[in-house]
């Protein structure tokens, strides 16, 4: 189901993207986060940015 309010889709593209990796187990965090909160290690990326369209 397409959002066609562009306000929106600002927020759930927020919602969506706005959060970390961990790499060594792959669980997703806050962008705040400082540890993984599954394995607690401190190795931890940005989502990457883009949308599969």
């Amino acid at each position: 189901m397409p959002i066609d309010d562009p306000y929106k889709r600002k927020i759930a593209r927020h919602h969506l993207l706005m959060k970390t990796v961990c790499r060594k187990c792959g669980a997703l965090n806050p962008v705040r986060a400082k540890k993984c909160r599954r394995c607690r290690s401190k190795d931890l990326r940005l989502k990457k940015r883009e949308l599969h369209k």
